[in-house]
């Protein structure tokens, strides 16, 4: 078994209430729970110091999660429903210089409160949610997103993960190594990942069927000790990227996470090259069986005297 590498603690974020995380290898992108009406995302350096914020002019009832697009907008899921009060959740996608879309989306079995997203490989957005009993339900629109009407969703499957003893969590018992705060996935949708309070869970897509994947066996990384986790995130490189809520607590790094839960590559058999000995042989008389070998030549013998008989009298 790969030995799990313990998390690092990186640098500490200002950020009170982070419940977002992306990087692009150069910045991370973080965003708080709650803005007082307004939608800011904190571009930060790789030593937690914000560079800048992008603002778009949205008011969002409860950003939960974020997911980077490979054409670098950001994807924000206002998910958040604590309460169970909302006929709709929504998706904000936001471009860099604070252009922003609205997308709002419906469950088809009622109200849920939910803290994670995930973008396949194609850009399919999959949102997740947070249940303290049973299983996180996975969803997905079953249109594309359409900024002038509500998508219907449509659950496409069911995440069980395990209570654990790992320490850490607002609730300090085993709901916290359950509830799912947060996802996030390889810039290529080869790798995602779900977070809870406590863990890390990674699931190999090595087929873009995020479905299928999220039915498999993940590589679970403890990430103990978080007051209340709720980030996570990929460096392109592969590195596990996890951070709480809670004024000053750290970004936390796992390097080389996601390689743990790639399969490894298949390996293929040469035959080895024919040599002279491996080719056709015809088959030798051994003259250790000396009996086989007198009857076949006494055979051999009686048929030719036969034949010469034969055609002498025909002469």
């Amino acid at each position: 078994m790969i030995p799990l590498p313990p998390p690092v603690d990186v640098c500490p974020v200002s950020i009170e209430e982070l419940s977002g995380l992306a990087s692009d290898g150069t910045n991370w992108f973080a965003v708080n729970d709650s803005d007082n009406g307004t939608l800011r995302v904190q571009v930060m350096g790789r030593d937690c110091v914000v560079k800048r914020t992008i603002t778009a002019p949205v008011n969002p009832f409860d950003v939960e999660d974020m997911a980077l697009a490979p054409d670098g907008k950001l994807w924000l899921a206002d998910t958040g429903d604590n309460g169970k009060s909302r006929e709709t959740v929504a998706l904000h996608v936001v471009a860099q210089d604070g252009t922003a879309q609205l997308f709002r989306l419906t469950y088809p079995d009622g109200k849920h409160d939910a803290e994670a997203l995930l973008l396949d490989k194609s850009g399919t957005p999959y949102v997740i949610t947070k249940e303290p009993l049973g299983s996180a339900l996975v969803y997905r629109p079953t249109a594309p997103l359409n900024a002038a009407a509500p998508v219907a969703l449509e659950q496409v499957a069911r995440v069980s993960l395990p209570s654990t003893d790992t320490p850490g969590g607002p609730l300090e018992g085993t709901l916290d190594s359950r509830l799912v705060t947060g996802g996030a996935a390889m810039p290529d949708g080869s790798v995602v990942a779900l977070r809870t309070y406590t863990e890390a869970y990674l699931f190999p897509v090595p087929d873009g069927d995020l479905v299928k994947a999220l039915s498999g066996d993940p590589v679970r990384i403890p990430l103990p000790d978080e007051q209340q986790g709720e980030a996570i995130a990929f460096d392109p490189d592969g590195t596990l990227l996890s951070g709480s809520e809670g004024t000053g607590a750290p970004i936390r790094a796992v390097a080389g996470a996601a390689a743990l839960a790639k399969p490894p590559p298949p390996t293929t058999t040469v035959p080895p090259a024919e040599t002279a000995s491996d080719a056709p042989r015809a088959e030798v008389v051994s003259w250790n069986n000396w009996p086989l070998a007198l009857g076949i030549g006494g055979v051999v013998l009686v048929a030719a005297l036969l034949i010469g008989l034969r055609m002498r009298r025909r002469a």
